[in-house]
This record gives structure tokens, C-alpha cells and sequence, in this order.
């Protein structure tokens, strides 16, 4: 692991922010790098990222990279 350079770890480590448009009443809504999830404040309807899924979904080293509490914390709050 020492050697591996993960290009999508700086999503989950350092998350940015986005925007992506609410599909129910088109209002802009706030959402992480490292979420796949928000809730839109005006219809309080939930939107989805439509990009592929975060490394931390699939790679097998994924616990390793960002770490077991931040793992953790992510699987708990992205079911």
C-alpha cells in the first residue's frame, strides 16, 4: 500500500462542493465530493449525483486510504 497513489482519495479526504439541480422543483443544491446524496431545502425532496460511484464504494484498499473511522463514517451516512 505504501506505493499506491489513489487518484480519488482527495474526494473523501478533503470533499469539496457542488451543485447539482433539484429533479423535483429545479432548485440548486449543495452536495460533497464524497457524497452521493442532499437534500434540497426547498422541497425537501432528496437529488442524487449522477456520476459514478467514489472509489470507497468499490476499491478493496478503500479502508486503508482514508482510514477506518472516516471509512466508517462514510458507509454509515451513505446507505
Amino acid at each position: 500500500m505504501e506505493d499506491f497513489k489513489c487518484l480519488g482519495r482527495q474526494f473523501v479526504l478533503q470533499p469539496t462542493i457542488e451543485y447539482v439541480k433539484c429533479p423535483t422543483c429545479g432548485n440548486e443544491i449543495e452536495i460533497w465530493s464524497d457524497e452521493f446524496k442532499a437534500k434540497c431545502q426547498n422541497c425537501k425532496k432528496e437529488a442524487f449525483k449522477e456520476e459514478a460511484s467514489l472509489c470507497i464504494e468499490w476499491c478493496k484498499y478503500a479502508k486503508e486510504c482514508v482510514g477506518e473511522e472516516r471509512y466508517e463514517e462514510y458507509k454509515k451516512n451513505n446507505k
